[in-house]
């Protein structure tokens, strides 16, 4: 005879747990097979790009040895020919393409009534054109309104004077070199 109550004994709900726990497999298992083919994946890629580096410096020290065999080949005179005659180009293209008419707009714009411009110079070396300019004035005041409007323009800078003479009659004559941008504000 049974002597035990089976009322007692606590009931549980394993099929929940059950569920439960297999879902939570399920979904550790997706995740671990996502990852598992994601890190395929890229180590295939990585392979890949390796193979690439790879190629790409094979043909750089391929190109390499080759620059340096053609330069080799070339003749030293001829290259310093050709750089010089570039070079000369080059002056002669920034001579071509200088504005000798916003150059005299500019002047005539600043350039008092008792200063008179004898010579006007420009120097192209490296992109860059400097005004070397001969002016004479009747006085030392009307030389320095000229630079002081130069200036203002904003197209000239590194206004520098030298060669200052003063004649008989009272003219002062000096030598005018700036560094000119044609640029003004």
């Amino acid at each position: 005879m049974l002597r035990t109550n089976l009322s007692t004994r606590p009931f549980y709900n394993e099929r929940a747990v059950h569920a439960v726990a297999t879902v939570v497999a399920i979904l550790v298992l997706a995740v671990t097979i996502w990852q598992v083919a994601r890190v395929i994946r890229l180590s295939a890629y990585k392979t890949e790009l390796n193979a690439a580096i790879g190629r790409d410096r094979g043909e750089a020290q391929r190109l390499s040895q080759e620059a340096a065999e053609i330069r080799r080949g070339m003749d030293q005179k001829e290259v310093a020919l050709v750089a010089a005659a570039a070079k000369e180009a080059n002056h002669l293209i920034e001579q071509r393409t200088f504005s000798w008419t916003q150059l005299f707009n500019h002047l005539e714009a600043t350039l008092p009534e008792d200063v008179m411009l004898t010579s006007v110079r420009p120097d192209f070396e490296d992109g860059v054109t400097h005004v070397n300019m001969d002016i004479q004035g009747r006085g030392g005041d009307v030389i320095d309104s000229f630079w002081e409007r130069l200036e203002k323009t904003g197209a000239f800078h590194g206004i520098q004077w030298s060669g200052l003479t003063v004649t008989e009659e009272g003219i002062h004559r000096v030598t005018m070199s700036a560094v000119y941008t044609g640029a003004s504000r």
